[in-house]
């Protein structure tokens, strides 16, 4: 036990160092400098990014169109990072951490329009000769040969960091919750006669019965490849996003009296300097680190999803790519916030994600406790159908097609490890592997940022005379 309490605080240590000054000057001065650079693409081309979504200009060898691979893209990031995420910078950074998650959505949106234009311009292709992309192949044919050795390490980073270790520990956490009660639990004669044979603990037996579960349901849709994940995600992304709309819409309405002071503490304390800059730097900080867990930007995930579009213009998938954001860390984050501040408490001691939100609903909706976990279910389900490709794609990099089969399997069983581990770990090690995988994302984007530019000017002097999105 105690080997265990020392480990746990050890990965919690190393992720918070590194995702903390290095992680938000990496992803926010990086995302500014992409931002700066390229005109503040994510605000002036934003009409031209809806209509890149609607032009249906998809002629190429990919896989999926530009609007599954966005589907999929916000399926992945619209997950429980949007709701337990939230949950999280509120009790450890207050409300103003949730000014630095629209900060950090802006320039993420300019992030992920680069990420998404060089996935298409330095796509390449595994051993089977199926067309990939994503931040290795974006390294290797970018860069050069001679930066692999990068390659390879954002492959194999990304091969952890996708295993969707907070997802199946959350829902795991909240389907218990919602649906058991410890009296329950602990007289249950299943639990009792599953704990006989593995000697567990009747709750550590329900958690991974409730693992074996999810694991089933994601190998139903996993195991079928790319085409059908976006399938599912192209159905499933615009439905929880409008139950998601209503519920919150339900409570602001309700509680409409309460919504202008929301606004007015988000503000400021978001730029709260009482307590010291310290304070103030660690607000930001933790804003940033959630967002980062919310949208992806920088991280290196949505170039494998955007490179297997058959979109062959790299500015319109680029455009497409960069309305990732604006839905997750702008739209689904804010509505979350408002909810939980609304009527939610985050006084809370320790690290308390979806307990909190869970609360919130509850007490706002009759029945919020179980709608909110239907929405959680469709939110932590489509992550996990997204994440399965991103992590196959780095051990198919790695180690060709044939072989990346037993990582699905592998990511597959895993499901059922990370229903058991505790809160903290999930969230250190979450955050260890997404800084880890920044760090090549980010360098191989700024330095090619350059080509960006060239291939943007070239695509908007034909918007100007009427040729977008041809």
């Amino acid at each position: 036990m105690l080997c265990e309490i020392s480990i746990v605080k050890a990965l919690t240590s190393v992720a918070d160092w590194l995702c903390g000054y290095p992680l938000f000057f990496l992803l926010i001065g990086g995302g500014i400098y992409l931002f700066v650079s390229s005109s503040m693409v994510s605000l002036r081309r934003l009409p031209h990014a809806v209509k890149a979504l609607r032009s249906g200009d998809d002629v190429g060898k990919g896989q999926i169109t530009s609007a599954q691979a966005l589907a999929s893209v916000v399926a992945a990031t619209i997950g429980l990072g949007n709701i337990a995420g939230v949950a999280i910078a509120l009790v450890m950074g207050g409300p103003g951490a949730i000014f630095w998650m629209w900060v950090s959505a802006v320039v993420g949106m300019a992030t992920k329009y680069h990420e998404g234009v060089l996935s298409i311009m330095y796509r390449g292709a595994d051993d089977a000769g199926q067309q990939r992309g994503g931040t290795m192949y974006i390294i290797e044919k970018g860069l050069g040969h001679k930066w692999r050795p990068f390659a390879v390490f954002f492959a194999i980073a990304g091969m952890f960091g996708t295993m969707c270790i907070m997802n199946a520990n959350q829902l795991t956490e909240a389907l218990i919750a919602t649906f058991t009660t410890p009296k329950w639990v602990e007289g249950s004669g299943l639990l009792t006669f599953v704990s006989n044979i593995t000697g567990f603990e009747n709750l550590m037996s329900l958690k991974v019965m409730v693992g074996l579960i999810i694991a089933l349901v994601v190998a139903v849709v996993v195991l079928g490849g790319i085409r059908r994940i976006a399938k599912v995600a192209s159905l499933l992304v615009p439905f929880m996003v409008g139950i998601y709309f209503l519920m919150v819409l339900y409570i602001i309405i309700s509680n409409f009296g309460g919504v202008h002071t929301v606004i007015v503490r988000i503000f400021s304390e978001a730029f709260n300097l009482k307590a010291g800059f310290g304070a103030f730097a660690g607000i930001a900080i933790i804003g940033a680190r959630r967002a980062a867990l919310v949208n992806d930007a920088g991280i290196g995930t949505a170039s494998i999803m955007h490179g297997a579009s058959r979109n062959i213009n790299p500015v319109r998938e680029g455009l497409v790519a960069m309305l990732g954001p604006a839905i997750d860390s702008g739209l689904v984050c804010t509505l979350t916030a408002i909810a939980i501040l609304l009527c939610g408490n985050i006084e809370v001691e320790g690290v308390k994600g979806l307990e909190v939100a869970m609360s919130a609903f509850s007490s706002a909706i009759p029945g919020g406790e179980y709608l909110l976990m239907m929405v959680v279910i469709c939110f932590a389900m489509s992550s996990m159908f997204s994440y399965s490709y991103y992590g196959s794609s780095c051990a198919t990099y790695l180690f060709g097609t044939k072989r990346a089969r037993w990582y699905v399997y592998a990511f597959i069983l895993s499901l059922v490890v990370f229903a058991v581990v505790p809160l903290e770990a999930a969230v250190g090690m979450c955050d260890l592997f997404y800084a880890l995988m920044a760090l090549p994302t980010m360098v191989a984007v700024i330095a090619l940022s350059g080509k960006v530019r060239a291939v943007t000017r070239i695509y908007f002097k034909g918007a100007i005379k009427g040729k977008i999105g041809k």
